[in-house]
């Protein structure tokens, strides 16, 4: 079985940079590791197939080696006419044996096994599309709970007048007259050690082999042209801000019949008026008076769930919590519910008539508090709560 181009198995483009080539296999790494796959076959080629990829692409000599000469030139393919980048060949061309040096003659030299040229003709490569990232906004109680959202997406999408060609209906790509549909062409260099004949990319073609003389007028020649389309997806439970939501394939669409990227929503969660998140926890505060906190009440709180009638002990002292277990925000991809908090404030009056004041001494007389001045009482009272 023919080995899988390296770009492809990271699902990166082949001008990617380390960092993009690094955090592409950090991610296929942590989903394809045989701990997280027991007794997965599949799973644990796969993650062979990622580290060999991430081997060879991470090393600037080897993916330089792999650029020019395919899977031959490096330690994951067969140096005596294995698979190469497509089909076998290193080139992409299709059909016939590799033979490596061959090739190296050839990058030397320009011939296939003597001096009078380049390789024949070659098909343009598939490439993956492009990924996306767009903002996901929701509000408080859909990003707790979940909720299906319809969204509309601006992506490449393959253009429809002419299926992805670039080429005016009726006509098609034509051989790229600069190279002969070989994508390369021989530059000649002069050293010290004398004219040197080096194979490169066709400037013409961009190394596709072919030119669109007569060029689609939707897409201009591009194959791919931008289309707005409503888009249905799921959020789950539990997200928050800053959540990425990956929707498979539906990024933009891959070149010359690659596959799709992907696309991730970033989620933005518009703040409640009341309620705020803590984790997966909910807090929300409550104001009561001193009498009531000392002498205990019964308050309506609302929750996720709706109003609850939650009763406050007596002696509550300010900033304590009261815990409502199960009623905060459902856990992310995972079983059961944070808990909701609700924080008491204890209000102390301002103002005092001649009455409320008079009472309050009374009150501390019993208690065997001394009082000299009813004012400086007020003040020690309103202290003690607001500690």
């Amino acid at each position: 079985m023919a080995k899988r181009d390296y770009y492809e198995v990271l699902g990166v483009s082949r001008d990617a940079d380390q960092e993009t080539i690094k955090k592409a296999y950090r991610r296929l790494a942590r989903k394809h590791h045989p701990d997280a796959n027991p007794n997965d076959s599949q799973a644990a080629e796969r993650f062979k197939e990622v580290r060999e990829a991430y081997e060879v692409l991470s090393d600037p000599e080897k993916r330089v080696a792999y650029d020019r000469f395919g899977h031959a030139a490096v330690n994951g393919g067969d140096p005596f006419g294995g698979a190469g980048g497509a089909g076998g060949d290193p080139f992409g061309s299709a059909g016939g044996d590799f033979n490596p040096f061959e090739t190296i003659f050839e990058q030397f030299f320009g011939g296939a096994g003597g001096f009078g040229g380049v390789r024949g003709p070659r098909r343009p490569r598939p490439t993956r599309g492009a990924d996306m990232e767009m903002p996901l906004v929701l509000n408080f109680r859909e990003a707790a709970f979940g909720v299906e959202k319809e969204i509309k997406v601006e992506r490449l999408e393959v253009c429809p007048t002419c299926s992805g060609s670039g080429a005016k209906p009726g006509t098609g790509p034509t051989t790229c007259p600069e190279c002969g549909g070989a994508g390369q062409v021989q530059v000649h260099r002069n050293t010290l050690l004398g004219t040197m004949l080096t194979v490169t990319a066709c400037n013409r073609c961009n190394g596709t082999g072919q030119v669109i003389l007569d060029p689609c007028v939707e897409c201009v020649g591009r194959r791919r042209v931008k289309r707005t389309r409503p888009l249905k997806v799921a959020v789950p439970p539990g997200v928050d801000n800053d959540t990425r939501i990956r929707v498979s394939g539906q990024g933009h669409v891959g070149d010359h019949g690659g596959p799709p990227g992907d696309l991730f929503l970033r989620v933005r969660v518009r703040p409640h008026p009341v309620l705020q998140r803590q984790g997966d926890n909910v807090v929300s505060r409550h104001a009561i008076d001193m009498a009531r906190a000392a002498l205990g009440t019964t308050i309506e709180v609302e929750t996720l769930d709706g109003v609850q009638q939650v009763n406050v002990p007596a002696g509550t002292q300010p900033g304590t919590e009261i815990r409502l277990r199960g009623k905060g925000i459902p856990r992310l991809r995972a079983a059961g519910r944070g808990d909701h908090l609700v924080r008491i404030d204890v209000t102390i009056p301002k103002e005092l008539t001649e009455e409320e004041r008079a009472l309050l001494v009374q009150f501390a007389q019993l208690r065997g508090e001394a009082v000299n001045d009813d004012r400086s009482f007020l003040r020690r009272v309103r202290d003690a709560f607001q500690r």
